[in-house]
C-alpha cells in the first residue's frame, strides 16, 4: 500500500479528553494508537511497546505521554521512552515509531510514510460537519473488501441503478450516460449529468408522480481512497449541455474517506448533508439514513466479490465501457505504487 499518503484515522469527535480515551487503528497495514494531549493535540504512534510489543492503546495516559500497562514503560509525545520503571538507564534504541497528524475538515489525518514528506497541503478538500454553510451528519462502517474494489466501486457510479435500485436508484439512465473523467496529479475527476430523469429513489414521494429533474454528480477521488461528491437536483430545464436552467431544488455534499486496514478490509467514514439554503426540516436527517442503507448495499455486495477474488485471484475479467473511471484511478495507484517501490530499493541499494 501507499505510505507517503494522508489516510484517515476517522472523525475528531471519536477522540476526547477522557483520560482513558485511546483510539486504536489499524491503517494500511500498521496498527495505530490516537490520544490527545492535555492542550488537545492529537497524538498518534505505533500500537506496539518496544519492550515485548504490548498493544500500548491497553495502556494508560499521563499528561502529554502514554503509559505501557504491561511494564510501566513511559513514552513522550514523540514516541520515546522517558520512564523504565525499576531501571534508570533508558537504552537509547527505546522508541516508538510516531506519526505525523493533522486534524482538518473534522477527519483527523495520519501520514504513513517519511515524516519529512508529510505536506498537509496534500489532504483532500472536503466539507465537514463544522462548515457553518452546510448541515452534515457523519457516520463510520467496516467492510470486508480490498481497498481497490472500493476505489473502482466508487469511480464508476453506473452500479448506482443496480446495487442501489430502492435507494440512490430510479432511473436506467446510468447504463446509458456518458461521465467526463478528468485525471489529476493525485486522484480523478468526474462529472456525470443526468438531464429529464426521474429523481433519486428516496426522494421520489416528495414530488409530484412523473416530476423529472436534473441531477449533477461532481466527484473529486484522490488516492489512497477518497471520494467528494457534490450533488446537485434542479428542476428538469431545457439545456443539453452544460449547467441545468432548471430551479435549484437540493444542493449536498457526501464526503467519504475509505481507509484501508489491510488488505482484506477497509475503515469507511463518510458524510451528508444539504446546504443551509436548499436544507428543509429532516431533509439531511433522511440523506444520513439514507446513506446508511445504501452502504449496506454495497457492503453486500464488495464483501462476496472479494471472497470470490479471493478464490480464484488469477480470474480473467472481461472490461467495458464504464470501467473507464476505475481503470484510469486504478493505473494511476499502480504508478504510485511503482514510485515507491523503486525509491525503496534505491534506498536499500545505497
Amino acid at each position: 500500500m501507499l505510505k507517503n499518503w494522508w489516510y484517515c484515522a476517522g472523525w475528531d469527535h471519536e477522540l476526547s479528553l477522557g483520560k482513558d480515551a485511546l483510539l486504536a487503528r489499524r491503517i494500511a497495514g500498521e496498527s495505530i494508537v490516537l490520544y490527545r494531549k492535555p492542550n488537545g493535540g492529537v497524538v498518534a504512534m505505533e500500537d506496539r511497546c518496544c519492550h515485548r510489543q504490548t498493544a500500548l492503546s491497553c495502556g494508560r495516559k499521563e499528561g502529554d505521554s502514554l503509559r505501557c500497562m504491561y511494564h510501566g514503560w513511559k513514552f513522550g509525545p514523540d514516541g520515546r521512552c522517558i520512564e523504565i520503571p525499576g531501571q534508570e538507564r533508558i537504552p537509547q534504541e527505546a522508541c516508538v515509531r510516531s506519526f505525523p497528524v493533522v486534524e482538518k475538515d473534522n477527519w483527523i489525518w495520519v501520514w504513513m510514510g517519511d515524516p519529512i514528506k508529510a505536506d498537509p497541503a496534500l489532504i483532500c478538500f472536503a466539507v465537514g460537519p463544522g462548515d457553518p454553510a452546510w448541515n452534515i451528519k457523519t457516520s463510520q462502517l467496516r467492510v470486508d473488501a480490498n481497498y481497490r474494489q472500493e476505489i473502482a466501486n466508487l469511480s464508476d457510479l453506473s452500479h448506482v441503478a443496480w446495487v442501489h435500485d430502492q435507494t440512490f436508484g430510479g432511473t436506467n439512465a446510468w447504463s446509458t450516460v456518458k461521465s467526463k473523467h478528468t485525471l489529476r496529479p493525485r486522484g480523478l475527476d468526474t462529472e456525470t449529468w443526468l438531464r429529464g430523469v426521474p429523481a433519486v429513489r428516496f426522494v421520489q414521494h416528495l414530488f409530484p408522480v412523473g416530476t423529472l429533474v436534473d441531477m449533477c454528480f461532481d466527484v473529486q477521488m484522490t488516492l489512497p481512497c477518497n471520494f467528494i461528491m457534490h450533488l446537485k437536483i434542479f428542476s428538469a430545464g431545457s439545456n443539453t449541455e452544460g449547467p441545468s436552467d432548471g430551479q435549484l431544488l437540493l444542493d449536498t455534499y457526501s464526503c467519504q474517506a475509505i481507509t484501508p486496514r489491510d488488505e482484506d478490509s477497509v475503515d469507511y467514514y463518510y458524510s451528508w448533508g444539504a446546504s443551509r439554503e436548499t436544507d428543509s426540516p429532516g431533509m439531511t436527517d433522511l440523506l444520513h439514513e439514507v446513506i446508511g442503507v445504501a452502504f449496506l448495499e454495497d457492503k453486500r455486495i464488495l464483501e462476496a466479490q472479494h471472497q470470490r477474488m479471493k478464490e480464484k485471484p488469477d480470474f480473467r475479467t472481461i472490461d467495458y465501457i464504464h470501467d473507464a473511471g476505475p481503470g484510469k484511478l486504478l493505473w494511476l495507484l499502480d504508478k504510485f505504487l511503482k514510485e515507491e517501490a523503486a525509491e525503496q530499493a534505491s534506498v536499500v541499494e545505497g
